[in-house]
Parts: C-alpha cells; sequence; structure tokens
C-alpha cells in the first residue's frame, strides 16, 4: 500500500501566502483563477500547497494581486524553525487563513493604546482557554 505523498512544506508557505494576499485584495479564488487563466479547483491546489506553484505563474500570481514576488518568499527559514506552544513547526501564517483572522489583526493594528491592546490580547487568550 502506497502512503499519499506529503505537500513540501515550502509549497505549503508559499501557498498560504497566495491565500493571504488573495484575501487582502479582495479577490475570490474563482476570479484569481479567472485571472490566471487556470480553475479555481487549481487556484484552491497551489493555495494548500497540493500543487506547486511554477516560477511563470507566480509571476503572474504577484501581477494580479499587485505584490512583488519576494512577498511568497523570504520568511520561510524563520517561520519553521520557530515552535509553536504545541511544539509543531507550522506557520504562524497559516493563522490568517482563518476566518475573521484578518479583520480582527487590522482593528487590532488601528489601537494606539499598549494597554488596550494588552487587554484585548488577555481577554482573547482566556476565551481561547476555556475552549480547550
Amino acid at each position: 500500500m502506497m502512503t499519499p505523498k506529503k505537500p513540501d512544506p515550502v509549497d505549503v508557505e508559499v501557498g498560504q501566502r497566495i491565500r493571504i494576499q488573495r484575501l487582502q485584495s479582495g479577490l475570490s479564488q474563482t476570479s484569481l483563477a479567472e485571472q490566471l487563466g487556470v480553475t479555481f479547483q487549481q487556484v484552491q491546489k497551489y493555495e494548500k500547497g497540493v500543487n506547486r506553484v511554477g516560477a511563470g505563474r507566480l509571476t503572474r500570481i504577484a501581477k494580479v494581486l499587485g505584490v512583488p514576488v519576494s512577498t511568497f518568499f523570504g520568511a520561510h527559514d524563520a517561520v519553521t524553525t520557530d515552535r509553536t506552544e504545541r511544539g509543531s513547526a507550522s506557520s504562524p501564517l497559516k493563522l490568517l487563513t482563518v476566518p475573521g483572522a484578518l479583520r480582527l489583526l487590522r482593528a487590532y493594528g488601528q489601537l494606539h493604546d499598549g494597554k488596550m491592546r494588552r487587554s484585548i490580547v488577555d481577554l482573547v487568550e482566556n476565551i481561547a482557554a476555556g475552549r480547550r
């Protein structure tokens, strides 16, 4: 019996960054796919890291999203060597793909009062701890 091949961690990281940029641009997978000339299923596979994105396609994705290609690289070593609380090496960028996370982060970034920021972090951590 053959075991299914796991996606390469770099492909997963690039896919997560594509998803984050797509969400930030307000594009659906379908609309990105149309602009790239691929199916939305192909975009899903890119974002999950199941299918590797070639250099030419990645350049086109960057152009459609209005970001430099380097946006999809750069933090891989730092991200995967940091261990999360549970001891896994998964990317913190993946958290930005959780529904509502980008909205929460944007709102948090607009707060200027450090004490308020700490209170909000404490509140969210306490709520999360109560649901484990």
